[in-house]
């Protein structure tokens, strides 16, 4: 597939250009027909696991936020969807299926087929990217469903869902004794909140305040429950409701669901700072570096840096306006991910890899589990090598219902974005240096409103008409 047919993106490292165009060109290859097993981009995406093809939830959620960014090229739905023919007459959706059968493949240590639930967060990204209401009118009765299933089975007088730790996916994390995990919990107040911002696109005020009132319920329990102020971090609780000191990448879900004040996003911040937290060479591991059973080799969940748990913690400091910081750890992640695709070492073949190490270059290990990390895991190195190049380090921010383009530019380079399609839209926004100084080059073919936020010293919202405009910024 010819790499002009995604939107090209420009930066002063020419690596990290590669990175993003080698991602696009890999994609395809793992999107299937299921029922002929032959390649095709109107199919899913999926990673093939021991010759099966087996469909993951958290993936197909989680790669929904880079495939919007295709230019259309493929369709960022198509996994969701697949979710939702699925849901069982109770409203059951399970983690994982067998494509070739359309059977649940559930493990013992989740019997329920339990996942992260942020079927909502991923319906409001598409939203935004796509303008399409339709399809919420469609989805909504199947999320309504799903969160009553959840709700109905495992939520406790307490207020907080009990689930198996192995619902997050992190697999062999210390976790054992966690009965009320603060990951699902704190997913369950996104999915809440998500679900309300649905229903106000709806315009839906029962839906929405019904959500509302759902999310400030578990934000109040997590705050009183899982915050412990000694160490300023979330936890897990045990059955009897004592909070496990393991510091886990789980304890920053809160923030992106906005449940700590600004306080304690502050005290989670200085965690992410600490080299003996979670602040090491390369942000952020699994495990804080400063527990006992932490390793330098990753070890699977005890700290190894996966690039969907570093995506969720970068999208919640951007929640409390830490775009700086949020970009800083997303470049230097991305430093690492091109190390792993580029290793100097000539003994270990280069690609992108499902999880690296948190302390020096190079893919994490497990014990015993030579097949990980996986090779070439485009569905969640995505994130990486294309939403957060797009969203934080260039800083955009696009909706298309709003018709606004944000650009947050925390320092004058040479960057942008060509021929990104807005729906029928094709946008190009470049920032450039001249003999008359900084200025920034636009091409639409509609009116949109664009917000610059440059330095944290200029900002400003104008109406970019259709064509070609400059501006210059020492004029702004």
């Amino acid at each position: 597939m010819n790499k002009h047919d995604f939107p090209q993106i420009h930066f002063y490292d020419q690596d990290f250009v590669d990175i993003y165009n080698k991602t696009w060109s890999w994609v395809s290859a793992f999107w299937t027909d299921p029922a002929t097993g032959e390649q095709s981009n109107d199919g899913l995406f999926i990673y093939p696991e021991n010759g099966k093809m087996i469909i993951n939830q958290f993936e197909s959620i989680f790669s929904s936020f880079f495939l919007v960014y295709s230019n259309r090229n493929f369709d960022a739905c198509n996994n969701l969807d697949y979710f939702y023919a699925r849901q069982e007459a109770d409203g059951a959706i399970r983690n994982r299926y067998d494509v070739s059968t359309n059977e649940p493949v559930v493990d013992k240590k989740n019997p329920n087929g339990l996942d992260l639930p942020l079927f909502a967060w991923a319906e409001y990204n598409l939203y935004h990217k796509s303008a399409n209401k339709r399809r919420i009118k469609e989805v909504m009765p199947t999320l309504l469903k799903y969160m009553a299933w959840i709700d109905a089975n495992f939520k406790k007088d307490n207020g907080l869902y009990a689930v198996p730790a192995a619902a997050s996916g992190m697999t062999n994390s210390p976790r054992k004794d966690a009965v009320y995990p603060v990951d699902f919990n704190a997913c369950m107040a996104i999915n809440a909140s998500y679900m309300s911002a649905l229903g106000d696109i709806l315009n839906d005020k029962d839906l929405s305040f019904q959500y509302r009132k759902m999310y400030f319920s578990i934000k109040t329990r997590i705050n009183s429950l899982m915050w412990d102020s000694d160490t300023n971090f979330y936890y897990d609780l045990d059955k009897g409701q004592n909070r496990l000191k393991t510091k886990t990448i789980a304890g920053f879900w809160p923030m992106l669901a906005e449940i700590p004040n600004a306080d304690k996003a502050e005290e989670l911040v200085n965690h992410l700072n600490d080299p003996d937290s979670f602040g090491t060479d390369h942000p952020f591991p699994s495990l804080s570096a400063d527990d006992p059973n932490f390793r330098e080799d990753g070890n699977g969940y005890c700290g190894s840096v996966f690039p969907a748990f570093n995506f969720m913690v970068i999208k919640g400091l951007e929640k409390y306006g830490k775009y700086e910081l949020a970009r800083e750890c997303a470049i230097r992640h991305l430093y690492y991910v091109l190390d792993g695709l580029m290793p100097n070492d000539s003994k270990q073949a280069g690609d992108l890899w499902e999880a690296y190490l948190p302390t020096k270059e190079g893919k994490a290990v497990l014990k015993g589990k030579p097949n990980f990390p996986r090779k070439r895991y485009i569905l969640t190195a995505g994130l990486s090598t294309i939403a957060l190049m797009i969203e934080n380090i260039i800083g955009l921010s696009i909706s298309l219902p709003r018709k606004t383009v944000d650009w947050i530019i925390p320092n004058l380079e040479i960057m942008g974005i060509e021929k990104l399609s807005l729906k029928r839209n094709l946008i190009t926004i470049l920032s450039n240096k001249s003999d008359r100084g900084w200025g920034i080059q636009m091409e639409s073919e509609k009116l949109y409103y664009f917000t610059i936020n440059i330095l944290d010293q200029k900002k400003k919202t104008l109406p970019i008409p259709s064509g070609k405009c400059s501006m210059l910024i020492d004029k702004l």
